[in-house]
């Protein structure tokens, strides 16, 4: 007999992150907590991700208030959020100091799962914030990013899977930001991960390309754990496939979820409403983008593509940036295109474009992703180019970390005067501009 199929919802976050610009207040999450708590969910997606940038730039919320507020309506769901490594939930790397605080907060204030990626797979980006989870009792979900590349094979993610296990890792979870997991793919990679690796497997793809509710099918027979879905009215386009689907079409099967389908659908019609409140944010008419096979890149890249381009009046060029993208990651070592990598090779491919010509002029983050300041890419970097952008200077090989000065104590120096509570502490060095600003109109100070 299999085990029944269990279900990771990620309306809370993933879903309007995905469909609405990571708009939605905490105020439309509290009224319908109490009914998705009774669902048997596995795990609630709420938190990580952009909320946490969203909440204080654009919504005028606390995020660690927002948190406290749902721990305190679940009070039978576990609820996860994720975190970005070493980066947390911001987009570049912070000292081991601030990831050891933001954790234990994180942890403390309610959340019961890290799923923690790097967007490089380099390990190394991950095993603070895997160690220190792990201490404060937290399940550590490691992540491998999906991508599709000549180095990225099966054996490559199995072998990071195994490393992952080793540092800790208490499952694996397989993200497929782009959409662009196969069927056939994902039989084989779970079927492999459950056999070699052996630590329970989850499953995370966005319906971009209109493929994921098949390969989650696929998964599912090679015994994947759990996959992520979001409830119909916040779903397909770019964020996660239907629970209310999924859960049909195993009823009565040996993998049957339990669920109860007439409560999903009184909270598919609650969402349904709360939706239509953030019509200028909302990207979908949940559509099937099946440019992504062809480019593997991230539907939201390709907005950020198109308001750039605009800017510049140069919309005419949208084709040649998409077929620039692929020669830039190939350029840099074919780095999975997840945050901040995404923004790191799009932005590249933009200007490079734009310029006329390759490389001319190139932004901090390249250069810092040339100097090895983010970490190991998955293949050798192309050195002429590497030369072309940062001389002769020596790449470090080390952990980016290791680089780091500590920060917490510095930063209290700087933001003291405004904070309430510690966490305010982590908010401000996490985005310092927006931040203070947030904190000194909370204080009533202008």
């Amino acid at each position: 007999m299999a085990d029944k199929l269990k279900i990771t919802d990620t309306s809370l976050r993933d879903a309007h992150q995905s469909l609405l610009a990571t708009r939605m207040k905490t105020e439309d999450m509290l009224p319908i907590a109490e009914k998705m708590d009774a669902v048997g969910f596995h795990s609630l997606e709420v938190w990580g991700g952009a909320t946490f940038d969203s909440c204080i730039r654009f919504l005028d919320e606390d995020p660690w208030e927002r948190l406290r507020e749902l721990r305190k309506r679940f009070k039978s769901t576990k609820l996860q959020m994720l975190l970005r490594g070493q980066n947390l939930v911001g987009y570049k790397h912070y000292p081991d100091d601030v990831v050891e605080e933001f954790v234990r907060r994180a942890v403390g204030n309610g959340i019961d799962i890290l799923r923690i990626f790097d967007a490089l797979n380099d390990v190394r980006n991950m095993l603070k914030a895997m160690e220190v989870g792990k201490r404060e009792g937290a399940h550590i979900q490691a992540t491998v990013s999906y991508t599709i590349s000549p180095v990225h094979n099966i054996e490559h993610y199995v072998n990071k899977a195994q490393e992952l296990k080793e540092a800790g890792a208490d499952s694996i979870c397989i993200k497929d930001m782009a959409g662009i997991i196969t069927p056939t793919m994902a039989y084989k990679l779970v079927a492999q991960l459950k056999s070699e690796v052996g630590l329970p497997v989850q499953l995370h793809c966005h319906y971009t390309s209109g493929m994921a509710s098949m390969s989650y099918l696929k998964a599912i027979e090679a015994g994947v754990d759990v996959v992520d879905t979001a409830i119909s009215t916040l779903s397909m386009g770019t964020s996660q496939p239907p629970t209310e689907s999924l859960v049909a079409a195993l009823k009565e099967t040996e993998h049957d979820t339990g669920l109860d389908l007439d409560l999903l659908s009184e909270i598919a019609a609650y969402f349904k409403k709360v939706r239509k409140n953030y019509g200028e944010f909302d990207v979908a008419a949940n559509t099937v983008d099946t440019n992504v096979l062809l480019y593997q890149i991230p539907g939201g890249m390709i907005s950020n593509f198109i308001s750039q381009l605009s800017q510049q009046n140069s919309l005419d060029k949208l084709e040649d940036v998409l077929a620039e993208v692929p020669r830039v990651r190939k350029d840099f070592g074919y780095p999975p295109l997840v945050t901040p990598s995404s923004q790191i090779v799009g932005t590249q491919a933009v200007i490079n474009v734009i310029c006329g010509q390759r490389y001319q002029v190139v932004t901090n983050e390249v250069q810092d992703y040339m100097k090895g300041l983010y970490g190991q890419p998955p293949a050798p970097i192309n050195e002429e180019v590497r030369k072309q952008i940062i001389g002769n200077e020596e790449p470090i090989t080390g952990r980016p970390a290791d680089l780091l000065e500590p920060q917490l104590e510095k930063a209290r120096e700087e933001i003291g005067p405004y904070i309430n509570k510690d966490e305010d502490l982590l908010t401000y060095i996490l985005f310092p501009s927006v931040a203070k600003d947030f904190l000194k109109k909370r204080k009533g100070v202008s």
